[in-house]
Parts: structure tokens; C-alpha cells; sequence
């Protein structure tokens, strides 16, 4: 990768400040001062430093977020995105994997990796999903079953198998292997409930963070990493 790119990348100035930065001799090398602005390096092997600071660059980046209520799952929109929480890797290619509702809270994953989220989205690999919810209506015994059985949506899609765990009168928690459009809202509607607050907790093996707070992020783990690849 040409390096004013790598720096411009990194938000480190638009393309025409670092090739300033780079002429002005401000960056290393390996420890040789470079002032050539198309000078390629290997990014995965090089160590670079800018006014004294090693720069780490990472091609594939992994976050997990607690996604707000009021934001929209999508890259670009009129409305305010995930992405727009996201401070310092805006020319890197983030974008979310799957959607959840602008109303709806909770684990999101967030990268770069469009191979990886792929295979996470991919209906024949079935990964689990769990959300907890309040709603309204009573939730009758025989319920249990019709989620087993798989619920029929408004429009005569038959929902695979889920599961749901009543947590109080008007609090469940729902296990789906699937992600169609306002899937449990819909799901729950079919039954003649309404969800009021939704919030998902597991996508895959990753559980939410108790300690990452709504609005916040931060990059997975080496070992939750590994998790999710496996």
C-alpha cells in the first residue's frame, strides 16, 4: 500500500496534508526517514512512526457495539447510522453485520470483514441469535409450541423452529436462527402481542457486555475473535 494512503486511512490527514507530513520527513520507515509520498510499503511487515509514534494498522477490524435506540443499521443515510459512532475509521469500509431496528438495542458486530459477516449471515449456517423483550398481551401456554413449530408471518413466510422463555408475564427472552425484516416483532404480532422494548444479547457465541454501554463499542477480543471465526 502506498503509504499516504495507509496514513490518510488512519485518519491521520486528508491524502493532500500526509503527503505534506511525509515530504516534511515526519515519517519513518523501519527507522528511515522517508519524504517520498508514493512510496509503497508492506503494511502487514513494516513498522511506521509519525512524529515518534509507532503507527498500528489493522486491514481487518472487529467491534462490537451496544447499539442505541434512534440509529439506523446501514453505512450511509439521511437518518444518524451505526457507523456515525464509529470515531477515527472512516475511509476503512465498517459496516454492520445484519440489522437491527432503529428502536432496538443491543449487540451489534461491526467490521470490514465482508467474508466473515457472509458466513455469520448465511441462513444455512443458522447462527443463533437471542433477544430479550417486554411486551403486551398475555402469552398463553400453547405459544411454546407454535414457536417450535415455527410461526407464520403476515406474509405466509413460515419462521424456522425458535425458541422462547417466558421471564415474567409480559417479559420473554427468543432464540432465532434467522433475520427476516422485524422478524420477532412480526413473530410476536402473528400470536396477537406487541413488543414494546427489544434488545439482543447473543449473536453467536458473542454475548453482550454487561460492562459496554449503550452507545459505546469497542474492538472484539483475540479470544472472542477466534469464537466468531470458529
Amino acid at each position: 500500500m502506498r503509504l499516504d494512503k495507509l496514513l490518510a486511512h488512519l485518519n491521520y490527514g486528508s491524502r493532500k496534508e500526509v503527503k505534506k507530513y511525509i515530504r516534511s520527513g515526519l515519517v519513518l520507515v523501519d527507522g528511515d526517514v522517508i519524504v517520498d509520498d508514493n512510496y509503497k510499503i508492506d503494511e502487514s511487515k513494516a513498522v511506521i512512526t509519525f512524529l515518534g509514534k509507532k503507527i498500528e494498522y489493522k486491514e481487518l477490524l472487529y467491534f462490537i457495539m451496544n447499539k442505541p435506540k434512534g440509529y439506523i443499521c446501514a453505512t450511509v443515510d439521511k437518518e444518524p447510522t451505526v457507523i456515525d459512532l464509529i470515531v477515527g475509521y472512516q475511509n476503512r469500509g465498517l459496516f454492520p453485520v445484519g440489522r437491527l431496528d432503529k428502536d432496538t438495542t443491543g449487540l451489534l458486530l461491526i467490521t470490514n470483514d465482508g467474508l466473515l459477516a457472509h458466513e455469520l449471515l448465511a441462513p444455512k449456517n443458522h447462527v443463533d441469535k437471542i433477544y430479550e423483550m417486554s411486551f403486551s398481551g398475555v402469552f398463553k401456554e400453547e405459544y411454546f409450541k407454535k414457536f417450535i413449530d415455527g410461526i407464520v408471518l403476515d406474509d405466509g413466510y413460515k419462521c424456522l423452529s425458535a425458541k422462547f422463555e417466558l421471564l415474567s408475564a409480559n417479559k420473554g427472552r427468543i432464540t432465532i436462527k434467522e433475520g427476516k425484516y422485524h422478524q420477532v416483532k412480526r413473530m410476536m404480532h402473528a400470536l396477537g402481542l406487541e413488543v414494546i422494548d427489544l434488545k439482543r444479547v447473543l449473536f453467536g457465541p458473542l454475548e453482550l457486555p454487561v460492562d459496554l454501554k449503550e452507545g459505546f463499542y469497542r474492538e472484539l477480543t483475540e479470544a472472542e475473535l477466534k469464537l466468531l471465526k470458529r
